[in-house]
């Protein structure tokens, strides 16, 4: 069967393409080297200055002191100094972050199943990381400038590359990135703007706007475009028939997953 398919100090969201690596991000010396070793230790470190201090406030000798290390370590090893080791933190957390998530959606035999995994194992991994929640609350101008313009592109093509083979399952890869991006922005809009009582880390309310906004969408693309390989029996899996999941209807912009509506803040109040 034919499958159906900002410049500055930054945290938490990575400068360049993900490569699937879980190090520091750093140069191509061997793994198990003293250097390594010493990376790793630096980027925990930065981290739990981070969480503490936020980004504006922490300095190298801060860094320097919670790892351990001489500030000539410091540059040494990262010769870019603080938005060098900025940048690997950026690529650890995202890589811990993919790590976290991706084995429940590897595992999900559904779309709906994929879908919720992916925004509710995302967001609990959001909510829960000091740091973000630092930044958030002290500095949320360092989060929000990466949800802006060509920062937010290079975000979304990152994270949308990495979940969009999972729902390729049930759709073509072309329509897989466009369900993830949209899964994408859900997540970042709860993140900066939540609602009050609605936490995407449950799965029920994952699941609520999964059924609500999400599958309808996927059901408005099979409307636009009648060609288009996407089998819904399938994508529902073994819940129910087409119908399971759209408890919501097909109607309106919630059945639009391209970026140009946010109808999840317009119906935030629905659960």
């Amino acid at each position: 069967m034919e499958s159906v398919e900002a410049r500055g100090p930054q945290l938490a969201f990575p400068r360049r393409p993900w490569t699937g690596s879980s190090g520091a991000g750093g140069s191509s010396g061997s793994p198990g080297s003293t250097g390594q070793t010493q990376r790793t230790t630096i980027v925990g470190a930065a981290l739990r200055c981070i969480a503490r201090h936020g980004i504006s406030k922490t300095t190298v000798d801060d860094v320097a002191g919670e790892a351990g290390v001489s500030r000539a370590t410091i540059y040494r090893v990262f010769p870019g100094g603080k938005d060098a080791v900025l940048a690997a933190v950026s690529d650890t957390e995202m890589a811990r972050l993919f790590s976290a998530i991706g084995v429940e959606m590897g595992e999900a035999e559904d779309l709906t199943e994929v879908l919720v995994a992916g925004i509710a194992g995302s967001s609990r991994f959001l909510e829960e990381h000091q740091a973000i929640g630092y930044l958030l609350a002290y500095e949320p101008e360092v989060v929000l400038r990466r949800l802006a313009f060509d920062a937010c592109d290079e975000l979304l093509a990152v994270a949308t590359g990495f979940v969009a083979p999972y729902l390729a399952r049930w759709m073509s890869m072309e329509e897989a990135r466009r369900i993830a991006e949209w899964g994408v922005r859900i997540v970042l809009s709860y993140l900066v703007d939540p609602a009050p009582g609605i936490r995407l880390s449950d799965p029920v309310a994952a699941r609520h706007v999964v059924e609500t906004f999400v599958l309808p969408g996927v059901r408005a693309l099979r409307v636009a475009d009648p060609d288009a390989p996407i089998d819904l029996t399938v994508a529902f899996g073994p819940r129910g028939g087409p119908g399971a999941g759209g408890r919501g209807g097909t109607s309106g912009a919630a059945g639009t997953p391209n970026g140009e509506h946010r109808p999840e803040q317009r119906q935030k109040g629905s659960l």
